[in-house]
């Protein structure tokens, strides 16, 4: 055979492999990888209407049924980028800030379902446990130096932020009060140095006449047992005294929710590796951001916290030379349609809401992706929730293709999602 007839044999061939076989033939594109070491990832309860925030548009009016933003829009830093007159703080910032104005889920009547969707990237599964986005980063990169947890929730606790099937070592410390730090860190008054060595070599001698076992329970509680011992250390302790800070840096970052972010900052410097901070606790208009009827009256307060602190955790960041190794996240579990309620407030919309990110060594644009004139429809560069992740993944350095296990059952860590390749390079 020739060279010809051979080359054309294997044409034809080719042509009648299995769609698989193909894809499998076809070299991978090179991974896109970032150079961050932290996420702070801020979220917003309840449902941020982008339509009122990061991408506004026409003036709309409640009382005439008008659909159409609640506020006037501001320019920003990024010419042809406007945020709502409320941002006006993170508006000078936004060169340091992409607004992914495009994001999407079909999930929209349920908020503890979105919730889910947008802290492990997949739908409700009967099945699989599937592992928060903190605990996968946990599980992949771990803390930055040792003695700190990799994973910290500023927040109530819930499954959805949870490890899944990843087991008890990727999940979570977590805290509702920063003046006071995680509860059960520290000793009992009873229980003096002394004792407590006494106990901890007890447990070292338990442990090396136990027989081995591979038992993931076991091995889990096993390594939960000694982190917790080494986060009762004075260093790492110490990471939640916030009165060491400065009064007029701990003022610009405003109130409680300011506070959780100057304390994320501080866990940034300790080395841990995914901080989450909820802004779901404290609400100043009553109902946060899910705000049918009367509740969208009072969002301009909710929109002030989150422009203070977010611009105060930007500027801290960038002063102490850590914003490109900090990526910010801000997400919540679905947007607000343009319309008005009967209420005067704002519905649930998932087919395109915005979700934010800042820092963290991205080539920043102000905005990504564009909707139409209300901000109801995708028009330009619609990103997925697996798209939102494989983003976050990749501006850790971490391979968004590969497969996690639940067992021996192969589970993708995105669920197949493709980085916004425009923020990188």
């Amino acid at each position: 055979m020739n060279r010809r007839k051979f080359l054309t044999t294997a044409s034809v061939g080719a042509a009648f492999l299995p769609a698989w076989a193909r894809a499998a033939a076809v070299p991978a594109a090179p991974l896109i990888k970032g150079r961050a070491e932290h996420v702070i990832s801020i979220w917003l309860g309840g449902g941020m209407g982008q339509i009122d925030t990061f991408d506004p548009k026409r003036r709309g009016d409640p009382a005439k049924k008008i659909a159409g933003s609640y506020y006037d829009s501001i320019p920003t830093a990024v010419a042809g980028v406007s945020v709502c007159e409320h941002l006006h703080r993170l508006a000078p910032l936004m060169d340091r800030v992409t607004a992914v104005r495009t994001v999407h889920h079909d999930v929209i009547d349920e908020h503890a379902a979105a919730t889910n969707r947008m802290h492990t990237g997949r739908p409700v599964n009967g099945s699989v446990a599937y592992p928060s986005l903190g605990s996968t980063i946990a599980h992949e990169r771990r803390a930055l130096i040792d003695g700190v947890p990799p994973y910290v929730l500023i927040g109530y606790p819930n499954v959805t932020r949870g490890p899944g099937f990843l087991g008890a070592r990727d999940s979570y410390l977590y805290l509702t009060d920063t003046s006071q730090g995680p509860a059960g860190l520290t000793r009992p008054d009873g229980i003096a140095p002394e004792r407590q060595a006494r106990r901890e070599a007890l447990l070292g001698g338990l442990r090396e006449t136990a027989p081995a076992t591979k038992d993931s329970r076991l091995t889990d509680y096993d390594a939960v047992i000694e982190q917790s011992l080494k986060l009762s250390s004075p260093e790492f302790t110490r990471s939640f005294r916030l009165d060491e800070e400065k009064a007029d840096l701990r003022a610009s970052y405003g109130g409680e929710f300011g506070q959780r972010c100057l304390l994320a900052r501080r866990l940034v410097e300790r080395g841990v590796r995914f901080i989450e901070v909820s802004h779901n606790l404290n609400f100043i208009n009553g109902t946060g951001w899910d705000v049918h009827n009367g509740g969208i009256k009072q969002q301009h307060g909710l929109i002030g916290d989150l422009d203070s602190a977010v611009a105060a955790l930007i500027t801290d960041l960038e002063s102490k030379r850590l914003l490109e190794k900090t990526l910010i996240v801000i997400t919540s579990e679905f947007g607000r349609p343009p319309e008005f309620d009967s209420g005067g407030g704002r519905g649930h919309q998932g087919r395109a809401f915005s979700c934010v990110l800042a820092g963290g060594g991205l080539r920043h644009c102000g905005a990504y992706g564009e909707t139409d004139e209300l901000s109801k429809k995708i028009v330009r560069d619609p990103v997925s929730v697996p798209d939102f992740f494989a983003t976050i993944h990749a501006s850790l350095g971490i391979d968004y293709t590969k497969n996690l296990y639940d067992g021996d059952r192969p589970v993708p860590i995105t669920d197949g999602g493709k980085p916004i390749a425009a923020l990188f390079g």
